[in-house]
């Protein structure tokens, strides 16, 4: 199946029906050799069409914490009131990730801010709700959490929804007003977009959804 644009290892019973805890939540492994294995939700694993169960998964490949930034997916500026890019000087990284427990369920966020030797971290519980909430809360809170102003700021994030709402002009059915804050908060800044592969070792992607999940548990026990 395919969790967060990647394809993984879902455990299923001989009919091919997910196999869910009491919980109902499912079991994964970016691997079948994994030791570890995680509990995401049914609602966020999207069936392979035409995959067989023996077809092994793309092998990902899992970069160094010393290891440059990873090559965009896709890069988009933050709308038509955007500046354009600079073309000199260092950006603001702003990386960001939202995890949710259930989809709705109670939601945290994760934010690294490195700006040059300084790196600023952030972990909040947000309460009961989505996970595409999360996730576009964790870019404004990133975006605090830099200062803004003059300089280039270029935020990572794993979420294409976000991307997509925020840049690429997708009509959003939901989270309206948030989104129209998020847009306001972005129009007089110098801002781009950067997808991430989720949960492909990525080192910040992985420390904000580490920092994310942490704020969830910490408040939801």
């Amino acid at each position: 199946m395919c969790f967060k644009g990647g394809q993984v290892w879902v455990r299923a019973d001989e009919s091919g029906q997910l196999v869910l805890d009491a919980e109902g939540r499912a079991e994964m492994k970016y691997r079948e050799t994994d030791s570890k294995s995680y509990r995401p939700s049914p609602g966020n694993l999207i069936p392979v069409e035409g995959t067989a169960p023996s077809d092994p998964p793309p092998e990902r490949k899992r970069p160094s914490a010393t290891s440059a930034p990873p090559k965009a997916h896709s890069r988009a500026r933050s709308g038509p009131h955007s500046k354009t890019p600079s073309s000199g000087g260092s950006a603001v990284e702003i990386w960001t990730d939202g995890a949710c427990s259930g989809n709705p369920g109670p939601m945290g966020i994760g934010v690294v801010v490195i700006d040059g030797a300084e790196r600023r971290e952030k972990g909040e519980y947000l309460g009961v709700g989505t996970n595409n909430i999360a996730e576009l809360t964790a870019i404004g809170r990133g975006i605090d959490l830099s200062g803004g102003g003059d300089r280039r700021l270029r935020v990572y994030t794993d979420s294409s929804y976000a991307i997509g709402v925020l840049s690429k002009g997708w009509k959003a059915k939901a989270n309206q007003e948030l989104i129209a804050r998020l847009k306001r908060q972005l129009a007089p800044l110098d801002v781009e977009f950067v997808k991430v592969a989720g949960h492909a070792g990525v080192p910040e992607n992985e420390r904000c959804d580490e920092l994310a999940r942490e704020a969830v548990n910490g408040r939801s026990r």
